[in-house]
């Protein structure tokens, strides 16, 4: 999040800049980032939906592999674009050899990001041991207040014991996350 605002802040100093500086290859390389901004956005959201989802626990982290891929696929975009305009400003032919190229670098890469993010998770699964259980986790007991067992006739629960364990998983779940987080970092 904090790469996203400092494009952003990049972004618009150097748009400011424009006014005071009169090189044209400046203002041409602030109309390229201009022209691409909503690119490099989308990349910097892509990615970092990636990234949130490589922080869950085994199951949530499934997706976070292939939302990278496709953020590789874009990235891989915006240099192509970087390349044809480097063409266009210095009368280079780097363009269309690596708009060549790109045919065989862009499945190759996502194939890469793919497989080495689904590797890392089976490598977390087998290779390293499970969460250390630290001795300051806290257990939290459900309390009945007050009604004893004796004094449940029939099995149907009330509408406090749903409340109780919706609020004991969503507990659970955002404990789990700030523990995998701590092992990250």
């Amino acid at each position: 999040m904090i790469g996203i605002i400092g494009f952003l802040i990049v972004v618009v100093l150097a748009n400011i800049l424009t006014y005071y500086v009169s090189n044209p290859l400046y203002h041409a390389g602030v109309g390229f980032i201009n022209e691409n901004f909503w690119l490099l956005l989308l990349i910097a959201i892509i990615l970092f939906m990636g990234a949130i989802f490589g922080a869950f626990p085994f199951p949530l982290n499934l997706p976070g592999p292939i939302i990278m891929a496709i953020g590789s696929v874009f990235c891989i975009a915006f240099f192509l674009r970087v390349f044809q305009w480097v063409d266009s400003v210095a009368t280079t032919n780097l363009y269309p050899m690596f708009w060549f190229l790109s045919f065989l670098i862009v499945p190759l890469v996502f194939i890469i990001v793919l497989a080495s993010g689904y590797f890392e998770i089976m490598r977390q699964l087998w290779w390293q041991p499970r969460i250390d259980q630290t001795d300051d986790d806290q257990v939290v007991h459900e309390s009945h207040m007050g009604v004893s067992p004796d004094d449940r006739v029939n099995d149907a629960k009330s509408w406090e014991e749903i409340g109780g364990e919706f609020r004991m998983m969503l507990y659970d779940i955002l404990h789990r996350f700030r523990q995998e987080i701590k092992r990250k970092e």
